[in-house]
């Protein structure tokens, strides 16, 4: 939990509250239902919580901005979002029913409104959405063909709606292959956010669309 309070010095004592609750409903489920590597819950708040909060680096989203979590497994990166930013609306989908089951049970817990997850594929959503947040789901081509028609292409945040994804290691081959034109993509080291090793080669990208 200092991992949280270290980066994000402004928030509401109920969203302390939440985040300091997040780590034992995790470990509860995660003894359930497999949705976080056994060898790794020890890790929850730097490897999934803090590592989910680096789009809260570069994007504050504003209040009714519409955004979907596609693959969120146990719900990152959309729950730790959902509690920073209490005024958004997230969708969270998912394919395996078990993983949503966790999910949900985990905004329950937490009393989240502004949160709801379903089991259904990226491919079969017919809503638009402001962003399309997610977590390194698949190569990025195969992900933005997944979803780059659930984009609304109309918003007022500071960052024009798109997709905004968290992956590592060298991407240049996979954002070639998207075939989107550079000036419509950005790239964030996490390491410049977040003094941890663990975000050494971890990336935020962020695609306008």
């Amino acid at each position: 939990m200092n991992e949280i309070l270290k980066y994000f010095t402004n928030l509401t004592a109920q969203q302390i509250a939440q985040y300091e609750q997040l780590g034992d409903l995790y470990r509860f489920w995660n003894s359930q239902i497999n949705v976080v590597s056994r060898k790794d819950i020890e890790n929850i708040y730097t490897h999934h919580i803090l590592h989910s909060l680096a789009i809260a680096k570069i994007i504050s989203f504003k209040a009714n901005t519409k955004i979907l979590d596609v693959g969120t497994g146990g719900g990152f990166p959309g729950i730790p979002l959902a509690i920073m930013f209490p005024d958004s609306q997230f969708t969270l989908v998912d394919s395996v029913n078990k993983k949503i089951k966790v999910v949900n049970a985990v905004a329950e817990n937490l009393e989240l409104k502004n949160a709801c997850a379903m089991q259904i594929r990226a491919e079969e959503l017919k809503t638009k959405y402001d962003f399309i947040i997610s977590r390194a789901v698949t190569d990025m081509p195969t992900f933005v063909s997944w979803v780059w028609n659930r984009i609304n292409p109309n918003g007022n945040n500071a960052l024009p709606n798109g997709i905004i994804y968290l992956k590592g290691g060298d991407l240049r081959d996979e954002i070639k292959a998207t075939k989107i034109s550079k000036k419509q993509i950005s790239i964030y080291e996490i390491k410049n956010f977040f003094d941890e090793d663990f975000f050494e080669t971890k990336q935020v990208i962020y695609i306008q669309r």
